[in-house]
């Protein structure tokens, strides 16, 4: 396939089939700080952190995707808390935690992916954690290779799930796109998902994360997270996320780093394809390590378990 038609591939993707949508959030209920776990000593308004695990072991940096909570990490926490020490990212405006320095007031997004990724950077420094090991799901991958890029030594390893480099390219011109050129088009969509009511958020909610998880039975708790979020931040977030292009800083991470990625859940995408889209994507970082895991959607953890957790062990033994 030709780089022209590749690209042309991925413009056929609908965004939603990789990544949680605007769309699919909803606003922040009353829920207060009651989000469901414990705080480090940390002080911060743009992010907070559950410690769990060995004390004085391996450090781990968890960090969910789009909306959800620290809760995603569960099974990875009880697979590790033996043997490591493990820090999950709850980044404030998602899945109820109170917005803080992340809210939205302006007239325009406000920037969110490199002043969250800054402030894990500050929780590793501030916390005397040696070159942990950084996992990030999804819009959570966006940020520990953000976090890896912008601070190499402060990591030793990095572990992106399910996302691209620059989810961009799929709202341009094929090979042509860039973050300049995409702007205008996410500023619309984030002033249409700024405007859309309560319960469209709700309905698209249940839509956009029946088609990222498979496992119904883990489905519930995707859905919970995302109607207990902040929509005006959740909004940033997505068009920070849209024209964040990461492709020119992936050789800056110069520890190893593994994507884990599915098959794009359209029946025009072929395994093959999602393979070279995925090969063009990290080109500029070609020792990359990618592997793709089969029978999944977005949430590799929910779906494929037992799988995921072999990953996460083989990437946590290599050098």
């Amino acid at each position: 396939m030709s780089r022209k038609a590749l690209m042309a591939a991925m413009l056929a993707l609908p965004l939603s089939l990789t990544l949680p949508t605007v769309s699919a959030m909803a606003q922040t209920q009353a829920h207060g700080s009651d989000h469901g776990h414990q705080h480090a000593d940390f002080q911060s308004d743009r992010i907070h952190v559950r410690v769990d695990g060995l004390e004085g072991g391996p450090d781990v940096v968890l960090i969910p995707g789009l909306t959800s909570s620290p809760r995603i990490w569960q099974d990875t926490v009880d697979q590790l808390s033996a043997t490591h020490r493990i820090h999950r990212i709850h980044v404030n405006g998602f899945a109820g935690a109170p917005a803080g320095g992340n809210a939205q007031s302006g007239e325009e997004p406000s920037p969110f992916v490199v002043p969250v990724a800054e402030e894990i950077a500050r929780y590793i420094e501030a916390n005397g954690l040696q070159k942990p090991a950084v996992i990030g799901h999804s819009l959570g991958g966006t940020l520990a290779m953000t976090l890896a890029s912008r601070h190499p030594d402060a990591v030793s390893k990095v572990m992106v799930v399910d996302m691209l480099p620059f989810v961009g390219a799929m709202f341009g011109p094929p090979g042509a796109t860039t973050a300049e050129s995409v702007q205008p088009v996410a500023l619309n969509m984030w002033r249409q998902q700024a405007s859309i009511s309560r319960e469209d958020y709700n309905t698209a909610g249940v839509a956009t994360v029946t088609g990222m998880v498979n496992n119904e039975a883990r489905r519930p708790m995707a859905i919970e997270d995302v109607e207990r979020s902040d929509q005006a931040v959740a909004a940033a977030a997505y068009y920070d996320l849209v024209i964040s292009d990461l492709r020119a800083d992936l050789p800056k991470i110069t520890v190893p780093m593994t994507v884990l990625y599915v098959k794009f859940n359209d029946a025009r995408m072929t395994n093959e394809i999602t393979d070279m889209i995925y090969r063009a994507s990290f080109s500029t970082r070609p020792e990359t390590t990618l592997k793709r895991i089969d029978d999944s959607a977005h949430f590799i953890m929910f779906d494929q378990p037992e799988v995921f957790a072999a990953e996460v062990d083989s990437f946590l033994k290599s050098n």
